[in-house]
Order: structure tokens, then C-alpha cells, then sequence
């Protein structure tokens, strides 16, 4: 077992106070990372505050080979680090170098963006422009699903705008990231990016830091609101990214064949614990037998075990208590009576928080596996008749953040796909996000946009200067 190490105005350093990482395949501890609270929290602000009046006055160009250095530094470390993120997180192998070649490729690519001045008015009169300048100290608060992935979308625009960090990692998945900050520390200007663990207890005292001008959240709905209203003291900036219940729409036309595969990894990569994963799928009636039963096939061919053991390609729930809260949902549609095409088995007894690859048959849209986000290996299939009733029943939610629509005539998938009422709709694919486009939820699924020039706008606020020309003086 490693002791892992808070990076804090450019040193690694622990406070003698540990908490504990187990690994969801074997429940037994893997690390210990530093617990903090508010002594921690007020170094890192204000190293993070002193290093802001001088990085703000970078060229572009210097924090584009900073950033460029952190994906280096991320790529060259993969094969420590892909094997470091399954141990704590639980994920398959290749699903975890995924991941870890995904944030070097991220930073890599936003470490391209740059913000340009507009032109509002250049005429005899005036000349008019708009500037962007960064927010100042931003805090970031990373989830368990992705922790890379998220840490280094928070870490990466920040720096980019000209901004300052300090981001917590979830309590659960520390150890990679920890590693990560030991690796860059040398790399990044000392404070510009900290790196701080402790409890759930801690980000409260990121969202009403007085010296801390914007949140970036990705998580729950629930505790984006309670960020919202911690945020809302001193007005800071927020970016959220929250909850799902995604919906999938396969038309009649759709290869049976073909789509069944993809439709299965939709949503059960990682286990289903992807914010964007296809958590409600509707299939026409023509096609829902035959398409139903080759999911089902399909979902008997794929192993779940320990995400470092090779073969595997569903891993462990990566907590106990979303482990409890899906086995809590499974029971309730056993409760009901909904029929199971796979899994729904009881709780399976042994170590490990492993959960069946479970597909219900056409359950009521008012079953709990279809209103609430699952995040879990558990996908409801639902028939449905025409295009206009799915539509309303797709758009029936909360939330707004992703879907799909799988039909061999691309017309008419982009047709259904501007009535969602989503921030991203896929036609034949699924979980693309690409480095230079907006991504946002609609709704109760988030509050502005990560990626591409808008979610480099979040860590900005716009400044008109204005010029009079031939103005007497």
C-alpha cells in the first residue's frame, strides 16, 4: 500500500491524517491519500491566489507548452497510470487506457484554443472590442466514474484561460490523479495548479470559499443544486455538469445485427456509471423482438469480473452505496414483477461489488429503472409505435444531457434529433465528444458548457474597452 501525497504551491505534502482507497473488486485497501479540511483548503487558495497575478499575464503561447507538458507527461506515465486508475476505480484494462490516453489527447487538443478579441465597432466615432480575462482561483470537484478524464477537463481550460486552480478528486478515486500531480509538479508554475483530498466534507468549503471565484462540478443533480446555492454567497461563476437519463431511439429500419453490439456497450461501458450512457432504450415495435433478444445474446457473451484480470469487460460498481442504491433499483423492478431478458439475480454473495448485467423487457415508463438514473450495469428496453409518442416520452424527464437515435436514414434521425430535448444527440454513435464542441446538459442536467471555445469562455469574463476617437481632452 502507497501513501499518496497533496500537491500544494508546487510541493507534494501530507498533513499525517489519512483516508483510505479500496479497490471495488476486492474491497481491500490500495492507498492512502491526505484528509483536509479548512487549514489545508486556505494553503491552497492562497497559493493558488499568488500565482494568479503573475500566470493571468502569460502569452498564450506559454500556457499552451505548460498544458502541452501535462499531456506529455500523462502519455509518457500511461502504462503506471491505466493500471493505478483500475485498482481504485475498477474499470477494465482497456477501458482505464482508454481513459488515461483520452485526458493526454484532451489536454493536448484545448491546449490549442485561444480566445480572440471581436470587434464590436471600428469606425471614425470609436473603436470598440471585446476581450476575454480570466475568472481568477477556480475550484474544481471531480466524481468517481471518470477521474481523469473530469480532473483534467476542469485543469486544462483553467490554465488555458489564464486562470488558477485548486481541485478536489473524489474521496473514492484519489490515487491516480495524486500520482498525476506528482508527475507535473515540476511541470506547472508552483501554485497554479493544487490539488487537495479529503471527505465530501470538503467541497462545501470549496463552493463558499470566499478567495475562490468560480466552481466547476461534475456529479449528481442534487449536489449540483446544494454547489448552487453554496455558490451563490458571493455570486461565483459555476459550470455543472450533472445528472442523465438518457434515451436511445433505434427506428424500424435499423440493423439488427449491427446495432445491437453497439447499443449494449452504449450502456454498459463502465459499468453503466457514464453521466451520458443510454440509460432508457426505445425500440419500434417491428424490430423490438428480434433486436431485444440479440442485446440479450450479446450481454451473455461479456464477462464481469475484475476489471485488472484479462477478458473482463464489465467491471465492478466502483462504491458501496451505488452499489446498494442499483441493487435497491433491481429489487424494486422484482418487486413489480418486471420481466428480466438478463440478470435480476439477488445479490450475489462474495467480495466485490459486482452487479449482473441486468436488461429488463419493456418495463412502464413510470418504473423507477426508467424515471430515475440508473449508473449502473441495469438498461430497460421499451417498445414504441411512432416517431411523435417517443419523441414526448424521450423529452419526459428532468433531465436533459445526451442522446442517440440509430436509423439507417440519417434525414430523419437529425429530424428527431433537433426535437430532443438534450445538449447532444448522436445519430448511429454514442459517447463522441469531441475536444472543440460544446458540451452541456439541458434542464436539470447541468448549468453552462465543458469543451471546445465555450467551455473555455466558462473561466472568462468578457471586457469591452472602448475607444473615442478625435475625442476632445
Amino acid at each position: 500500500m502507497t501513501d499518496y501525497k497533496n500537491l500544494i504551491d508546487g510541493k507534494m505534502v501530507d498533513n499525517g491524517q489519512w483516508l483510505e482507497v479500496l479497490n471495488p473488486a476486492t474491497e481491500q485497501v490500495v492507498g492512502r491519500v491526505p484528509s483536509c479540511g479548512k487549514e489545508e483548503l486556505d494553503s491552497a487558495v492562497a497559493a493558488a491566489r499568488r500565482a494568479f497575478t503573475q500566470w493571468k499575464k502569460t502569452t498564450p503561447e506559454e500556457r499552451q507548452k505548460v498544458v502541452q507538458g501535462i499531456a506529455a507527461a500523462i502519455k509518457e506515465n500511461a502504462d503506471e497510470l491505466y493500471r493505478l486508475l483500475t485498482s481504485e476505480q475498477g474499470k477494465p484494462h482497456t477501458q482505464a487506457q482508454q481513459e488515461i490516453y483520452g485526458a493526454a489527447g484532451l489536454a493536448a487538443a484545448q491546449s490549442t484554443l485561444t480566445l480572440d478579441d471581436v470587434i464590436n465597432q471600428d469606425d471614425d466615432t470609436r473603436l470598440s472590442r471585446t476581450r476575454r480575462v480570466p475568472v481568477g482561483v477556480v475550484g474544481g470537484i471531480v466524481p468517481w466514474n471518470f477521474p481523469i478524464m473530469m480532473a483534467i477537463q476542469k485543469i486544462v481550460p483553467a490554465l488555458v484561460a489564464g486562470c488558477t486552480i485548486v481541485l478536489k478528486p473524489s474521496p473514492f478515486t484519489p490515487l491516480t490523479t495524486l500520482r498525476i500531480a506528482e508527475l507535473i509538479k515540476d511541470v506547472v508554475p508552483a501554485g497554479t495548479v493544487n490539488i487537495i483530498t479529503g471527505e465530501d466534507t470538503l467541497g462545501p468549503l470549496i463552493t463558499e470559499h470566499p478567495d475562490i471565484d468560480k466552481i466547476t462540478f461534475t456529479g449528481s443533480t442534487a449536489t449540483g443544486k446544494k454547489i448552487m446555492e453554496g455558490a451563490s454567497g458571493d455570486l461565483k461563476r459555476i459550470t455543472l455538469e450533472l445528472g442523465g437519463n438518457d434515451a436511445s431511439i433505434v427506428l424500424p429500419d435499423a440493423d439488427v445485427e449491427k446495432v445491437a453490439e453497439q447499443l449494449f456497450w452504449s450502456s454498459f461501458s463502465n459499468a453503466g456509471q457514464v453521466c451520458i450512457a443510454a440509460k432508457r432504450i426505445y425500440i419500434h415495435k417491428d424490430i423490438y423482438d428480434d433486436l431485444s433478444q440479440a442485446i440479450a445474446a450479446y450481454a451473455k457473451t461479456v464477462v464481469v469480473g475484475d476489471g485488472s484480470q484479462q477478458g473482463t469487460g464489465v467491471g465492478p460498481i466502483q462504491n458501496k452505496k451505488q452499489y446498494e442504491r442499483v441493487l435497491d433499483l433491481i429489487q424494486d423492478a422484482r418487486d413489480n414483477g418486471y420481466k428480466f431478458l438478463t440478470g435480476g439475480e439477488k445479490d450475489p454473495s462474495g467480495t466485490g461489488y459486482y452487479v449482473p448485467i441486468t436488461i429488463l423487457d419493456n418495463p412502464p415508463e413510470d418504473a423507477r429503472i426508467v424515471a430515475e438514473e440508473q449508473f449502473g450495469p441495469v438498461m430497460p428496453l421499451m417498445k414504441f409505435d411512432t416517431v411523435d409518442e417517443v419523441i414526448e416520452r424521450a423529452n419526459n424527464s428532468e433531465y436533459g444531457l445526451a442522446g442517440a437515435v440509430w436509423t439507417k436514414d440519417t434525414d430523419k434521425g437529425v429530424e428527431i434529433a433537433e426535437q430532443l430535448e438534450t445538449g447532444t444527440v448522436w445519430i448511429n454513435e454514442f459517447m463522441q465528444l469531441s475536444p472543440f464542441a460544446p458540451f452541456g446538459g439541458h434542464k436539470q442536467s447541468g448549468f453552462g458548457a465543458e469543451y471546445g471555445i465555450d467551455g473555455l469562455k466558462e473561466f472568462t469574463y468578457p471586457q469591452v474597452i472602448t475607444v473615442k476617437r478625435d475625442a476632445a481632452v
